[in-house]
């Protein structure tokens, strides 16, 4: 991978800082950043109107609308959910899913999950919906589908897992983890927000009924999608104004409508990955959209893995060291979002030691709460995340190591 051209595309990294808090948030591509401006220039007005700039707007967010349809590999635009966080639309989503369920009529969640894949389940409970927690193996620190199948029965109606979760970087087998789902009759709802910035999602693939992630942590703004399958987002009633009807999809759960000048400045990221397919492959004529973008990830996630490789090696060699987490840089199984604790230091402590080197690095339970306590994780403050993406370098990640060993 041609590291120089990539960080080129992103304006922060010319800055004399480290970004390595990249789970929490990434930073922003300079085509994201162009458009967001572009739109507010030429295109600030409201849409829905007769006149030109109205009508070239709407033009303009639809065909952002579809290009996101094709980065995922949606069947439709319609199937494109855009809302102000991941964890907006899966409350959405909660709250007018639920309507079609009956007391007593169950969920299963993780105890491995972002809480925004969580609460917005567990509030059922005031419904009447049973809640069921699928639970990490402590010893592995996976999920086993195994255990999954003991808890699935013909009351279950959905399942809430992370694609990846964003403590422990473990890559979930969702494509396997769906089959048991609907072999039972039930839905799955996917967090994707640890996975999408590492890897390619093609939710047809997944056979996901919602999969959700945030575009702040993928290269771009403050915003983020949910994609559903056209006849499940048919059949949920709307949370939008009375005369908005439930046919009107996806409008009917955008209330308030979606950000305009954000959605638009998704265009950039999936341009980006078309530039950086161009850039490192010759485009061969019979390759489509989704072939090329597999290689573009696929070079991506070597990268990753050889930068996680680097971590990994020196915190397996510290005896304090205990990796949350796979201690292998496998990139088919986990993203290089990377944590650990020292059996004598705090967790917050070891990060503000690294705070005054102009290295960004992160303590805390990242929202898993249900995770760090299940790991008895609490007494430590939680993990310290280095969390890494394909903008960083093997020279950034052995700056970090230089100053860990200066602190353990």
């Amino acid at each position: 991978m041609d590291i120089e051209f990539v960080r080129d595309q992103f304006p922060a990294l010319k800055r004399n800082f480290i970004f390595m808090d990249n789970a929490g948030g990434s930073q922003v591509l300079g085509k994201v950043i162009e458009r967001i401006s572009g739109y507010l220039v030429h295109h600030n007005v409201q849409l829905g109107a007769s006149y030109k700039v109205s009508r070239e707007a709407g033009e303009k967010l639809k065909y952002a609308t579809s290009r996101i349809a094709r980065l995922i590999n949606a069947n439709k635009t319609e199937e494109v959910v855009v809302g102000s966080s991941t964890t907006m639309l899966l409350r959405i989503l909660s709250l007018t899913i639920s309507t079609q369920w009956a007391e007593g009529d169950e969920v299963i969640v993780t105890d491995t999950d972002h809480e925004a894949n969580v609460s917005p389940w567990t509030d059922l409970k005031e419904k009447g919906i049973n809640i069921k927690v699928w639970k990490v193996n402590p010893q592995t620190l996976e999920l086993e589908v195994n255990e999954l199948k003991k808890l699935i029965n013909n009351r279950t109606k959905l399942v809430a897992v992370t694609h990846a979760s964003n403590v422990l970087g473990t890559i979930n087998p969702i494509k396997k983890i769906a089959k048991e789902v609907h072999k039972a009759g039930a839905l799955i709802c996917v967090d994707g927000v640890a996975y999408a910035p590492h890897r390619q999602v093609d939710v047809q693939e997944l056979d996901a009924d919602f999969y959700t992630f945030s575009w702040y942590k993928t290269y771009g703004p403050h915003l983020a999608v949910m994609y559903g399958k056209y006849d499940e987002l048919l059949r949920l009633n709307r949370l939008n104004h009375y005369f908005i009807g439930k046919n009107e999809v996806p409008y009917k759960l955008q209330p308030g409508n979606f950000n305009f000048e954000l959605t638009y400045s998704t265009l950039g990221i999936t341009e980006y990955y078309q530039e950086f397919y161009r850039h490192h492959f010759r485009p061969e004529k019979d390759e489509n959209y989704q072939t090329r973008l597999t290689k573009t990830f696929d070079l991506i996630a070597s990268h990753e893995e050889k930068l996680a490789s680097i971590l990994l090696d020196y915190l397996n060699e510290v005896p304090e060291i205990k990796i949350i987490g796979i201690p292998k840089a496998e990139a088919a199984r986990r993203v290089p979002t990377i944590s650990f604790v020292h059996s004598k230091l705090k967790s917050d402590e070891i990060v503000e030691k690294v705070d005054g080197h102009r290295i960004g690095i992160r303590f805390g339970d990242f929202y898993a709460k249900k995770l760090i306590k299940a790991l008895n994780m609490e007494e430590k403050n939680g993990v310290v995340r280095v969390s890494l993406v394909h903008y960083n370098t093997p020279r950034e990640v052995r700056k970090l190591i230089d100053v860990f060993k200066g602190i353990f």
